[in-house]
């Protein structure tokens, strides 16, 4: 009798360790990051395997709330590409707690993050994609469909590693390319809970920024906004606008492009046009030499994406990590050169995804830095209206500015009381890197299911 009490006694106590005293996995908490600045939160980062037979894996990280993170809900991030980290992308650049210092070997505080109003979790999907694998070379043709197949797969395999996150408010949010993965993997989660008998997913809002809508219109637009901001010439504006209609690109229209894409030249971050660029050759000699590599664009570190890859190929933060596990050939980068993706899902029309979102009642927000001349604002102002006008809603906020310190944050428009078009004023394609506060005073109204502030103040004299 005293034999099987004992073992189980230990089995407890195994069980304990595994999981961790509140439910939570041990093994893949992160106990502190090289250079990284003392917080009270708890950070978690490692694997969730999403198809043990083929060997495939995806790589997590996850911060809790600031403060109070038992009653906050979770937000799931992810970036575009596709093809391109989330965790190198929105947690390390834009809306997680850290940013790389200059030199490339610390971390400094975000005072923005979006964690002090929600969990954050993010995940390097598909595989391919920086730290996550498959043993299965053919996993890496992929497309829109397998990839929110395998996001649905990773967080019914999170929810198993963090059980207490299943009754959660649950928001799904990303940008760039995320405009095909998060309405896919919305549409996906609310498929879920239609045929699950079991658990369902408590999905609350999704939020979408300077996203991949319909590619013609987008595409459109780019060439809209570069004659708008005075980058090319009345003259190559009218003929791509007679010879291009980006759907069968004719001779002529490529001519057009193809001289516009010159005028522009090398020397503008096609992301953010106000931005000075990062010189890549000047600043690897300076993080090899261990001095600072930040150059300072209106507020902006321009270098931080060499930085943040300096940091994250060393191998004390990849241990910190829980890693690379299968010691990859390769080094850790933003945008995989292994995913093979189907280009024809590139022009996929995203909005009768969000049609049926919306229509399960479920906000939807799409947001965009107006800097951006990669999916500019004037195409997915005008493809959010188009969706508007097909669910027959209303306008429930006119068109008009919302603020944020006494300042103009943006403007924003509502329609039906469900779907939120809002410009994020001197922000870029990546709007929390650009205007952290902003992005974060928009984050907290999407959560906290409130409207932007559009309080009128005095006129200034």
């Amino acid at each position: 009798m005293f034999l099987e009490m004992s073992w189980w006694i230990f089995g407890i106590l195994l069980g304990l360790l595994v999981l961790g005293v509140d439910g939570y996995p041990a093994e893949d908490l992160v106990l502190s990051l090289p250079g990284q600045p003392n917080v009270s939160f708890r950070q978690f980062a490692g694997y969730v395997d999403v198809d043990e037979k083929n060997g495939r894996s995806f790589f997590y990280y996850f911060a809790e709330a600031e403060k109070d993170s038992y009653k906050k809900p979770l937000t799931l991030w992810l970036n575009g590409g596709p093809g391109c980290s989330s965790v190198g992308g929105g947690a390390f650049t834009e809306l997680g707690p850290f940013y790389p210092t200059g030199d490339g070997r610390g971390l400094r505080m975000n005072k923005y993050s979006w964690n002090k109003v929600s969990n954050l979790l993010f995940v390097e999907s598909p595989a391919g994609v920086g730290w996550s694998y498959s043993n299965t070379t053919s996993d890496y043709n992929c497309g829109d469909a397998s990839t929110a197949n395998d996001n649905l797969l990773f967080l019914l395999g999170w929810y198993k590693k963090f059980p207490e996150y299943k009754s959660r408010d649950l928001f799904l949010t990303g940008e760039s390319y995320a405009g095909h993965y998060i309405p896919q993997l919305a549409v996906a989660v609310l498929n879920h809970n239609q045929h699950s008998t079991g658990f369902k997913f408590n999905l609350k809002g999704v939020a979408i920024g300077n996203p991949l809508l319909k590619l013609d219109n987008d595409t459109a637009a780019t060439y809209e906004y570069f004659w708008s901001h005075g980058m090319i010439s009345d003259e190559n504006f009218l003929a791509i606008t007679n010879e291009c209609d980006f759907d069968d690109y004719s001779d002529e229209c490529t001519k057009a492009l193809e001289e516009a894409n010159n005028i522009v030249g090398a020397y503008i971050n096609d992301y953010d046009v106000i931005l000075d660029v990062c010189y890549p050759s000047i600043v690897e000699q300076e993080l090899r030499l261990r001095k600072s590599a930040t150059k300072i664009s209106i507020g902006v570190d321009v270098c931080m994406t060499y930085e943040r890859h300096f940091y994250f190929n060393l191998p004390a933060v990849q241990q910190a990590l829980h890693a690379n596990r299968t010691h990859l050939s390769y080094s850790w980068s933003m945008c995989s050169g292994l995913v093979n993706y189907t280009s024809a899902d590139i022009s996929t029309n995203i909005l009768p995804l969000l049609k049926t979102i919306v229509q399960n009642h479920i906000p939807v927000w799409v947001f965009s830095g107006d800097q951006d001349s990669v999916v500019p604002l004037l195409g997915s102002r005008t493809l959010i209206r188009e969706l508007a006008n097909d669910l027959k809603f209303k306008v429930t906020v006119p068109y008009g500015a919302w603020f944020s310190k006494g300042q103009v944050g943006g403007w924003a428009v509502e329609y039906g009381n469900l779907l939120t078009f809002a410009t994020v004023r001197g922000a870029a394609h990546m709007v929390p890197y650009a205007q952290p506060r902003r992005a974060f005073l928009l984050f907290d109204s999407f959560v906290s299911d409130k409207r932007l502030p559009n309080t009128t103040y005095p006129p200034i004299e």
